[in-house]
Parts: C-alpha cells; structure tokens; sequence
C-alpha cells in the first residue's frame, strides 16, 4: 500500500450546480403533514437551508479540514481515504470509526488532543462515503473490518492497536475484534451494535430493554429497512436533490441527538447543533456525490449476513463502553452487553445521544481516556 496525500478540492462548478438545486426546490409542493412527527420538520430545514443559501461558505469548511492530515491509498481493491495524525509512538495506535449520518467530520477535534497522548490517530471514511471510493457492490460491516484491519496493518506492520466506534463504527469494531483479536488491544463503544445471536435478553431490565428497542424500532426503523433493502431506488431519489439528502440526514440528527422536545415534538436540535456544523456534514454527502453509496452498508449487512455474531462466541477483546442516553438506541444494561463483550470499562452517561462524538466530544474523550488507561 502507498498512502497518497489528499486534499479536498471540490470544483467550482460542482458547488455552483449545488446551489443551483437548493435554490430551485419547490418548496410549495410540500404541506406540512405533521411537523417532526411525521417525518423532518420543515421549518428547520428551512432554517437550515436559508443558513445554506444565506451565509454558509463551504470553502471555509473545506480550507479547515484542509489542516487534518489526509490520504487516500488502495486496500484490498477499495480506494480509502483517512486522515493519519503522528503521535510520538508512546501510545498504541488509534482508530477511529464513524457511521451513517456521519462522517469523518466527527472526530476533528480529538484528533490533537489524541496525538497530544502519544497515539497515532487514524479516521477513515468508510467505503462510499465522503472521498473513499465507491465499491462494486453493496459490502457490509465485517467486510469493511477486514479492509480497516489491512489499512492498519499496512500503516503500523503488526502493532497492536485501539479500536473506537459508534454507529456503524461499533458495528465494524466488533467485527474487527471477532476477526481479528490479536490485533486489537482494546475497544471503545458507545453504542453496542452487535451481539452474538444467542444473546437472549433474561433478567427483568433486560427485557425491558428489549421490549423498548423494540417499540422505538416500529417507528424509527423506516429508513434502515428502505436502505437494507432498496438502496437503488432510494438513491435515485436522492441523488439530484441536495435538499432532499438534507432533509433525510436532518430528520436523524433531530430524532437521535439528546436534546430537549416541545409538545409538539419538535427537537431543540438548535442547541446541541449549529447549522454550519450540520452543513459541513451534509455537504460531505453530496458534494462528492456519495449519499447513494454511503447507504449500500445497510443492504451489504444483510447480503453478508453480518447482524449478529454467530451464536456461542464472544468478544474476547478488553471493550469499554460509554452508555449515552441515546433516545432512538438505547444502550443494553451492562448483563445484556456482556454475553457478547469482554466488558472491562462501563460509564453510564447522563447526558448525549447518537452523535456522542459531536454532541458531548469532552465527555466521550474523557471516557475513552479512562479506559485506555485502564488497558495500560
């Protein structure tokens, strides 16, 4: 492998037919059927879109991301980009994986301070998301391990390494820790989104669990089957409207983030979330077109038969777990997540939701500090 420097450079004429898009769509088309809950509030993404057309400069954006050291390079056939920050080599190194909607965008800021620890700090986009390449086909979350786990090997030869990851991050990381044991020194979660299959909730809380992940499913689980399913179709949809990818993002941040809620339901996202943040995120969507590809993980999960870990193992692997409130995942209790973890670190957190990383970045590098210590 022979990692390349990368610099985002998006096309004056690319962001020219953005704006183009955004400003044509008709909003008249669209009576409210019922605020947030039935779907994205529109006076948000109106906000949100006014914000866009009004005072949002990607360019900005893009100069500052333009500081984190990035590369792309070749593994196992998938084009990977990922920014690799130098520690000094005193701390093992650190990887560090998001999900869907999110984007590398999440760990900006702990990659100094992480390097300031001593680790070698590497984020990469994960396959058909913001600048890595677009697979062939829909491949899952244990065939995107498998490439995570070369990419570190061809960077650190046979260092053992750290493994952080929530969304489809936790997902990869728990199937880059029953792949690939040896190689991983440790694993930090906040969202637990694997289990082995034969986990079968017991005790009366995790039942309880169970019983309302289960309810939350009925309602917010929608768009995973659209994508698990007909990913194609959706991505037709999609992939002409930068204000219908704004909306379908939007809609996650307000229903997952942990922020307070008015009678009518509508998320105070405005208060964990500023409108640049969530355009600079969205923006990695669909200036580089790749909103239709970042969803082909859903379908390759069920292609790949990838949503449990097959019954009667466990992760052996030392694994930390910092509990958000996550209002749409709640996380397991401790007995639950341990027929399927090592589970050596657990921090029950009062505060923050899905987009932990963005959401309460203090809380979740001090706990994933703590709990590299711990491995030490």
């Amino acid at each position: 492998m022979q990692p390349e420097q990368f610099t985002i450079a998006i096309p004056d004429e690319r962001l020219a037919a953005i704006r183009t898009k955004v400003e044509a769509f008709e909003w008249d088309a669209f009576p409210d059927a019922g605020g947030w809950r039935s779907g994205v509030g529109l006076a948000d993404l109106r906000r949100l879109v006014r914000h866009w057309l009004d005072r949002y400069d990607w360019r900005v954006h893009e100069q500052r991301l333009n500081r984190l050291p990035q590369f792309t390079a070749t593994v196992l056939g998938e084009r990977l980009h990922f920014v690799h920050a130098r520690g000094d080599g005193s701390r093992p190194p650190l990887l560090l994986l998001h999900g869907w909607p999110g984007s590398f965008l999440e760990f900006e800021h702990f990659v100094a301070p992480l390097t300031a620890d001593g680790h070698d700090v590497v984020v990469p986009s994960l396959p058909g998301y913001a600048f890595s390449g677009r697979p062939e086909a829909p491949i899952g979350p244990r065939r995107v391990a498998e490439l995570f786990h070369r990419l570190m090997v061809d960077l650190f030869g046979g260092a053992r390494f750290l493994v952080q990851g929530g969304d489809w991050g936790a997902s990869i990381g728990g199937w880059l820790g029953h792949d690939h044991p040896d190689s991983c020194l440790g694993l930090h979660l906040n969202m637990i989104g694997v289990q082995t299959e034969d986990a079968e909730p017991e005790t009366p809380a995790e039942r309880s669990w169970a019983e309302r992940r289960a309810e939350l499913a009925e309602v917010e689980a929608g768009y995973s089957h659209e994508q698990g399913t007909r990913p194609q179709t959706l991505g037709v949809g999609m992939a002409d409207s930068p204000v219908g990818v704004a909306a379908w993002i939007l809609e996650k941040f307000g229903a997952w983030a942990d922020v307070p809620r008015i009678e009518d339901g509508r998320p105070d996202l405005w208060q964990a979330f500023d409108e640049d943040l969530l355009l600079t995120n969205i923006m990695l969507y669909v200036a580089p077109s790749s909103f239709v590809t970042s969803t082909w993980i859903y379908r390759g999960r069920r292609l790949e038969g990838s949503v449990a870990f097959p019954a009667g193992t466990r992760i052996r692997v030392p694994t930390g777990v910092a509990a958000f409130p996550d209002p749409v995942f709640p996380p397991p209790p401790r007995s639950q997540a341990e027929k399927s973890y090592d589970i050596i670190h657990w921090t029950a957190l009062e505060r923050g939701g899905h987009f932990a990383a963005l959401e309460q970045p203090d809380r979740l590098l001090g706990d994933m500090r703590a709990f590299f210590a711990v491995l030490r």
